[in-house]
């Protein structure tokens, strides 16, 4: 893994909070140049922690005591605010709005090495491991449904349980479980996709069938 510094002015203090999360999310830009040009600008009020090129270049942007300006409007666990206690990943991807594609392996294996890295500086349970999407469900997509969180979880970074083939449709979730995980759920659809963007990818239905449930109910036997 290269490492290559990259200076934003964009950050403040976390005023003593300690970091418990990570939180991996996509550019969303049509180039890595644009994105970091973006991060590193004083007017755009943004910022990440680290970026990680197509390439497998990671650029360090934000110390890691700093607050970098990456979650926005957001909540995991009942926190709102999540870039106090959080470290940020920016990865390189076009994004829905610019041509979504699946990531690279070396891409890939460069944000394990460094996921790995950080949770061994700081003490950040597997369940807050997260996408933006995760912590703000009505508002994100990213890294979306092509991210490659199994391999992440095979690495030792975040849960990816296995969950029966067999689906019934069932009803509705049990909204209460997924808060119990994590969710904020003031609008349960969006919760449910985002909730299927990062554990059920090959179903951006909508809809909560039993493979849904069995993977939640195997999320909420390891946390």
């Amino acid at each position: 893994m290269t490492m290559k510094h990259l200076p934003s002015p964009n950050f403040d203090s976390r005023d003593g909070h300690s970091i418990d999360m990570l939180v991996l999310h996509y550019t969303g830009m049509r180039t890595a140049q644009e994105a970091l040009e973006r991060l590193c600008d004083a007017s755009a009020k943004v910022s990440a922690h680290y970026v990680v090129d197509e390439d497998g270049t990671v650029y360090q942007l934000v110390a890691e005591e700093h607050r970098a300006w990456h979650a926005g409007v957001s909540s995991w666990r009942g926190h709102t605010n999540i870039n106090q206690r959080s470290i940020g990943i920016e990865i390189v991807n076009p994004g829905h709005e610019f041509g979504y594609r699946p990531f690279h392996t070396i891409q890939m294996e460069a944000v394990a090495t460094l996921c790995k890295n950080i949770l061994s500086r700081h003490n950040i349970p597997a369940r807050n491991v997260v996408g933006h999407s995760d912590v703000a469900p009505s508002r994100k997509e990213d890294p979306g449904e092509l991210f490659d969180w199994k391999f992440l979880a095979e690495q030792g970074v975040g849960f990816f349980p296995d969950a029966p083939k067999a689906i019934v449709i069932s009803a509705a979730p049990d909204i209460q479980m997924l808060a119990e995980y994590g969710y904020e759920i003031s609008d349960p659809i969006k919760t449910i996709i985002a909730f299927q963007r990062h554990f059920r990818q090959d179903s951006l239905t909508e809809q909560w069938d039993s493979r849904c449930a069995a993977l939640l109910a195997a999320l909420l036997t390891l946390v």
